[in-house]
């Protein structure tokens, strides 16, 4: 129902009067310190606004006008003032121009009927106001949210995947130092919903995160240690590089990551795996020469390479690995004995074979036995 004329008058007068403005900003202000960083003239904007729009919609209800609400929450968000900072000092102003308005329509003459019947017609729209800035607030968050993890990625697959180098001024606002060194971190997390869970663990580190060629990878730092790993994910982890060099670290990191089992790596304890798996003709070479009398078909022969594979990997110490095996240590060392029977192959005890000897029959056994 249309505003007496007085009323609107009064209403009208209080719009218009910069005094009652600066009132209304000051509390905005006082009661919002993140609202109170802006500069004044924005906050006598957004005031002026608020208050003209009440008044509008309160004398006229067809004049309710949403949509610059929307815009001055999506403007709060990309200036970074917390919502519930921006809240405080709409509040703030809106218990404020209610007690104006009492005190200007008593004056005036109103009855008291008239006045209750203003204050909760103005109660009702500056309530949707608010609504609509909370709306334009989120939206703009979200679109926000949306463009810094699209840019962070994107500089991240620029440093990881040899695109162009970045500028400094780029690298300082994805909050990486231009002369900072940095662990790169590799999973095989793919789902978006499981790289979001275990980026947040990994923030606790600090750096850049998001998903480089479908696996969740970041650039932390500090080395991660501890970080809870859902069941079957792994996590291989370098040691601090600087970023031009973190290119070829993150293709040793990926190397890495898909031969690792579950859990969390260093990537220089999977440096041997990495290494020999780069070079797939000359382990097929190296087994032809070593392991080529044995036949993958034959199971006692299985027996054998895997028992010297388990030796190997045990330091080459024969209690341990039959331990390992449930085996008697007389079991392995005939194992060992008659695998030397058939190829060159010799890891007996007190067979003189050195360092370099101990990887090729390694890298032989491992390839021959189908890897991981």
């Amino acid at each position: 129902m249309p505003a007496s004329p007085l009323l609107r008058q009064v209403l009208d007068e209080l719009a218009a009067d910069d005094a009652v403005l600066d009132e209304l900003v000051k509390a905005a202000r006082s009661q919002s310190p993140e609202v109170a960083r802006l500069p004044e003239a924005e906050n006598r904007r957004h005031v002026q606004f608020l208050l003209s729009a009440a008044l509008r919609a309160t004398t006229n209800p067809d004049s309710a006008d949403y949509t610059t609400a929307e815009a001055l929450g999506a403007d709060r968000a990309a200036q970074g003032v917390p919502l519930a900072d921006l809240l405080g000092g709409v509040q703030a102003g809106k218990t404020l121009a209610a007690r104006f308005a009492v005190e200007r329509a008593r004056a005036a003459g109103l009855s008291d009927e008239v006045i209750l019947e203003t204050i909760l017609d103005a109660e009702r729209y500056t309530g949707a106001l608010e609504r609509h800035i909370v709306k334009g607030y989120h939206a703009a968050e979200l679109q926000l949210s949306r463009t810094v993890r699209d840019a962070r990625t994107q500089l991240l697959r620029t440093l990881l995947l040899a695109g162009p180098r970045p500028a400094p001024e780029e690298l300082r606002a994805a909050g990486l130092r231009p002369d900072g060194r940095y662990s790169c971190v590799v999973s095989d997390v793919s789902d978006p919903a499981r790289a979001r869970t275990l980026e947040q663990a990994l923030l606790e580190f600090g750096g850049v995160y998001g998903l480089v060629e479908g696996r969740l990878t970041g650039l932390a730092a500090r080395p991660p240690a501890g970080v809870p790993l859902a069941g079957g994910v792994v996590l291989v982890v370098a040691p601090p590089a600087a970023l031009p060099e973190l290119t070829e670290v993150h293709r040793l990191c990926t190397a890495a990551a898909r031969l690792a089992g579950p859990g969390h790596h260093d990537l220089t304890a999977l440096a041997g795996e990495v290494a020999l798996a780069a070079q797939p003709r000359l382990a097929e070479l190296l087994t032809t020469g070593l392991l080529g009398a044995l036949d993958r078909g034959n199971a006692f022969h299985r027996e054998l390479a895997a028992t010297a594979l388990a030796y190997l990997d045990h330091g080459q110490r024969l209690r341990p690995t039959a331990e390992a095996l449930h085996l008697h240590p007389n079991t392995v060392r005939y194992r060992l004995d008659r695998l030397a029977e058939l190829t060159p192959v010799a890891l007996a005890e007190n067979s003189g074979g050195g360092v370099l000897d101990a990887v090729r029959s390694w890298w032989a056994l491992h390839h021959w036995l189908g890897g991981r």
